[in-house]
């Protein structure tokens, strides 16, 4: 046997898991892109542009881009500038925020049907599909 011959290895071509029949999971909406879509939302609702919102709330029209298009989590602190500077108060971004995370999530969890995640077990916690209240302390 030659060193060559020692020196080459079997080589076996690995295939990736077949995918799980069905459509593909939904991925869980993540906070940011939530709060970044009320944002500017909110902005365009008003007609406003980035900079005259970003200068009113003193902080970079490129910091405040990229909060809306969900690529930075943003402090309390910036999230309430924003807010002040749309005309709302901290409270409300987080309450339209969490009432489109509701809305995603109901439809995430009719769309799983009978067996999907959704509720959290709870006693007293809302199923798929209700409408609780939500209180927010200022």
């Amino acid at each position: 046997m030659t060193i060559r011959a020692t020196n080459q290895a079997r080589v076996i071509p690995l295939s990736p898991f077949p995918a799980p029949p069905g459509p593909a999971p939904a991925r869980e909406p993540l906070w940011r892109d939530l709060v970044g879509d009320v944002l500017r939302g909110e902005r365009l609702a008003q007609e406003r542009t980035l900079k005259d919102v970003a200068d009113t709330a003193r902080i970079s029209m490129a910091y405040l881009s990229e909060v809306e298009r969900g690529r930075k989590e943003a402090s309390s602190e910036v999230l309430a500038a924003a807010a002040q500077a749309l005309g709302l108060s901290l409270a409300e971004v987080l309450a339209l925020a969490q009432g489109e995370l509701i809305r995603l999530s109901g439809a995430r969890s009719r769309n799983l049907g009978a067996g999907g995640v959704g509720h959290t077990g709870r006693p007293g916690a809302p199923g798929p599909g209700s409408v609780g209240t939500v209180q927010l302390a200022a």
